[in-house]
């Protein structure tokens, strides 16, 4: 708690947390918060625009939030598809409406979401993208994804690295030579390349979940050795101090004295680590899943959504398409800023703090 009170002092780390909090809250409700399932499309509305909501009736008076249904047209003189919306029947915005049948938060059976419409009525507030499927849905939704990559594949990545930096710190000599050496060779691989690599080879007919704990995994077996070197670097200075020597003539095993006395000395660093890592984990699923090698359709992440916006009549004439991209940016923004702000208050030796 006190580590938190330090970070809401600095306003630009606070507005991340909050964002974090924010993002992190919405992914966990997002059956609830979300009108339509992951699943649900509706072909005849591809491409559709973003819904218009209207708090002003006709009459200029002030109503409950409504819009109107999308018609799909083909306009002759443009040459294209056009959406029109059909005035004659309104849409009344409906809070705790049924729609489809979900388990809430995986577990309880239900059909109510947070908002929606009546039954009959089409509700996309960032539009639909070429299945027809709501783009606002499948956000929430690949936030799960993109979002969560990062603490996954960190439940892999510190264990490994604080115990190998460990034992090669606390044993040195050509334990610690040959530990390493291949801790260093294993630094040299070029990380993205061999994502690539690998995930090009995954057999086609895994499933999204299958290949999200792949691409975790992967992302966990290239990413332990920088930070093992730097927690190795931590132990040869603190196995010097007294208390590990007491501990040392009081026959304590070489094991006991790194996992109940070396490694909590380094917390205040794998907390930093931690908070700094999770950016890159994000991106680099965000990429593979952009050039699709990551999740595969229909399942959603943020990086394969954005991959629909890369053409350049996306970009020009449906940019909610590009949201995925924003969300990602302020993620990785959001978790930059908190950690400079950790690593500020957790390393009296960083730089002034802000």
């Amino acid at each position: 708690m006190e580590l938190i009170k330090k970070i809401f002092k600095d306003k630009f780390a606070k507005i991340a947390f909050i964002i974090l909090a924010l993002l992190y809250t919405i992914i966990l409700f997002a059956d609830f918060i979300s009108p339509y399932t992951s699943t649900y499309s509706n072909r005849d509305l591809a491409y559709a625009p973003p819904s218009k909501i209207y708090t002003i009736d006709e009459n200029g008076k002030f109503s409950r939030p409504y819009t109107y249904n999308y018609i799909r047209e083909y306009d002759s003189n443009l040459m294209q598809t056009v959406f029109k919306q059909d005035r004659s029947k309104k849409y009344y915005i409906n809070i705790f409406a049924k729609g489809e049948k979900y388990k809430f938060l995986g577990v309880i059976p239900t059909c109510r979401h947070l908002f929606g419409l009546e039954k009959g009525g089409e509700l996309h507030l960032l539009g639909t993208d070429i299945n027809g499927r709501d783009v606002f849905s499948r956000l929430l939704f690949g936030g799960r994804i993109s979002l969560t990559v990062g603490f996954l594949a960190l439940l892999i990545v510190f264990p490994i690295g604080l115990l190998y930096g460990g034992i090669s710190g606390y044993f040195g000599g050509i334990v610690d030579t040959l530990m390493m050496r291949f801790a260093e060779a294993v630094m040299a691989i070029p990380s993205f390349y061999l994502l690539i690599i690998l995930a090009a080879i995954l057999p086609s007919g895994m499933t999204s979940v299958q290949r999200f704990a792949l691409i975790v995994i992967i992302l966990a077996l290239i990413g332990w050795a920088g930070f093992a070197r730097v927690v190795r670097g931590m132990v040869l200075s603190i196995k010097e101090e007294d208390f590990i020597q007491a501990e040392k003539v009081m026959g304590a095993s070489a094991l006991r004295i790194i996992l109940r006395h070396i490694i909590p000395q380094t917390t205040s660093y794998v907390i930093i680590a931690m908070t700094l890592s999770v950016p890159s984990y994000i991106l680099a699923e965000s990429g593979l899943s952009f050039l699709g090698l990551g999740i595969q359709q229909p399942d959603a992440s943020w990086g394969n959504m954005l991959k629909e916006a890369q053409e350049f009549t996306n970009i020009l004439y449906r940019p909610w398409l590009l949201t995925p991209g924003a969300l990602i940016f302020i993620a990785v923004l959001s978790f930059n800023l908190l950690g400079d702000t950790i690593r500020d208050i957790l390393d009296p030796k960083s730089e002034v703090r802000r």
